[in-house]
């Protein structure tokens, strides 16, 4: 909201349709509340799983207001090239706003170098938090004293404690606070993070991109003679830390791996297996144990117990 209100006269927000569906849901009570003339435009993936960077800049025109996606896509894995995408929009006239849920704490990501305007993220994933740990905005330095934000809370007000009845942004980032910081929540995020900058980004990208390349290795010589697909890319520059891997039964798969192998998978519909490797603890035995558990579901056909039945969770 903050950066439509910053682009008059501009009315489409460009992302892809296979963003994360809140991050879509999101967008949508957005642009319902900016009003009828304002449409999101969702680029479709030929693969069922990325979206080229040549399609994403060829999506820009005078219209575009907002170019918004998640830097490490949640299905595939895939990584979108920050850099050009962000440039390009701003040649348009247009701002980025990048989701860095599943790149925080495991891809490197320089937003300054990059110039991105605004960025969000969560901190329960590579950062460590935990259930219930809080998000994270970026507003480039430039922008903080020009946007704002659509709700106007106490611990965004100028003076907070002058208990004044009108609304007056404070300084800098302040201003997009709202209401009291979850202190608990924040003091558990605080010992993850430092243990990453202790052991520094560029060392956990190295150990990530040899993990994730070893499961794939594995993958192919025990996985993909069963039937099963490789769901991300196969180059590790476009990767982020999670490899996603495809099977016709992967929800009675996931289930066995959950409930009888001790392997915590994360399914999403249709078919898509996906393995998280945290870096600076997922250790290349437990890779090649959950692999072998992996295989032995499949090969010993351990998931036909299991109903077909979509459950409420998964």
């Amino acid at each position: 909201m903050a950066a439509l209100a910053a682009r008059p006269g501009r009315h489409t927000v460009v992302t892809e349709a296979f963003n994360f569906p809140t991050d879509l849901y999101t967008l949508q009570g957005a642009l319902k509340l900016a009003g009828a003339d304002y449409r999101l435009q969702r680029l479709r993936a030929a693969d069922g799983l990325t979206v080229p960077t040549a399609e994403v800049l060829a999506a820009l025109n005078s219209d575009t207001a907002l170019v918004t996606l998640t830097h490490t896509a949640f299905k595939s894995g895939f990584v979108y090239d920050m850099a050009t995408i962000t440039a390009a929009a701003h040649r348009a006239g247009a701002w980025t706003l990048w989701d860095l849920c599943h790149s925080a704490g495991a891809v490197p990501v320089d937003l300054a170098a990059c110039k991105v305007d605004l960025a969000v993220g969560c901190t329960y994933k590579y950062l460590n938090g935990g259930p219930g740990a809080p998000a994270f905005i970026y507003v480039r330095r430039d922008l903080q004293e020009q946007l704002l934000s659509p709700i106007w809370g106490w611990f965004g007000q100028k003076g907070q404690f002058d208990m004044k009845p009108d609304y007056e942004p404070g300084p800098g980032l302040q201003r997009f606070l709202a209401g009291t910081p979850t202190l608990l929540s924040l003091a558990a995020v605080e010992p993850g993070v430092e243990l990453l900058l202790e052991a520094g980004m560029g060392r956990l990208r190295e150990k990530s991109v040899a993990q994730t390349e070893y499961l794939i290795a594995l993958w192919e010589a025990w996985l993909q003679p069963l039937g099963v697909s490789l769901n991300s890319p196969r180059d590790s520059k476009s990767r982020g830390s999670h490899v996603s891997l495809g099977h016709r039964e992967a929800l009675r798969i996931d289930r066995a791996l959950i409930e009888e192998m001790n392997v915590i998978p994360d399914f999403r519909y249709p078919d898509n297996i996906r393995l998280g490797i945290a870096p600076i603890y997922t250790s290349f035995a437990d890779i090649h144990e959950a692999m072998s558990r992996l295989r032995r579901v499949i090969e010993e056909r351990l998931y036909e117990k299991y109903p077909v039945e979509r459950p409420e969770v998964t």
